[in-house]
């Protein structure tokens, strides 16, 4: 007698939808690859690079500041610039009334011509002249512009060394030269001139004056120091 024959039992059903799920994203058995997801732009590196740049300045040396000059102790003061003024423009005075009186007529000077005070006999002789060429009183005239203004007010107020040290070389320089013609009066000519004399003494106290600011730095302004 023949045995029965066996029968498989029926496979169950799949579910709708496992075979997807599980084939899904494989291709022979391996998963398929995924896309990657596009980086985000974030301000992450910006700050790094900030961070680098601010660790950067901090670790340079700070920039030396500028060191200005020195204007010394200031402006001269006020009755310096006037007094000094007063005696250039004084000065100018006279030796506009010398230079005319040399030019035209020596009885003008209004001064004695007997004895040791003779204005004549001064602004006559061959010593008025420089080298023959240059009359004293027309050299007076030149340096007495040139004082006038360089001692003024404006003049006084500016701190540009060339003029603090031309007004201070020029009195310097006048001064030798007054004292020069003092000698030639006593010594040579054996006569004073009172109007000569009047602009001696407005050099020299305009050599004071000056001597005097520039000892006290005014008007001149010292370079700044190394550092």
């Amino acid at each position: 007698m023949a045995a029965p024959k066996q029968t498989r039992a029926p496979r169950p059903a799949s579910r709708p939808g496992a075979g997807k799920s599980k084939d899904k994203g494989t291709r022979g058995g391996r998963p398929d690859p995924q896309p990657t997801a596009p980086a985000r732009r974030t301000g992450n590196g910006q700050r790094r690079a900030g961070q680098a740049g601010q660790a950067d300045q901090l670790s340079r040396p700070a920039p030396r500041p500028a060191v200005p000059a020195d204007p010394g102790p200031g402006t001269a003061p006020g009755w310096l610039q006037l007094t000094t003024w007063a005696l250039s423009l004084a000065g100018l005075g006279v030796s506009v009334y010398l230079t005319v009186a040399h030019y035209t007529s020596s009885s003008i000077l209004a001064c004695s011509d007997n004895g040791l005070v003779n204005c004549a006999a001064v602004t006559t002789s061959s010593e008025s002249m420089v080298f023959g060429v240059f009359p004293v009183a027309v050299l007076g005239l030149a340096f007495y512009v040139f004082m006038a203004a360089a001692t003024s007010p404006w003049a006084w107020r500016a701190t540009w060394p060339p003029l603090s040290w031309a007004r201070f070389g020029s009195v310097i320089v006048g001064m030798l030269f007054v004292l020069y013609l003092i000698y030639t009066e006593l010594f040579t000519l054996d006569a004073i001139c009172l109007w000569c004399t009047s602009v001696h003494v407005i050099t020299f106290l305009l050599f004071g004056l000056i001597v005097f600011s520039a000892a006290a730095g005014y008007g001149i302004a010292k370079a700044a120091p190394d550092r």
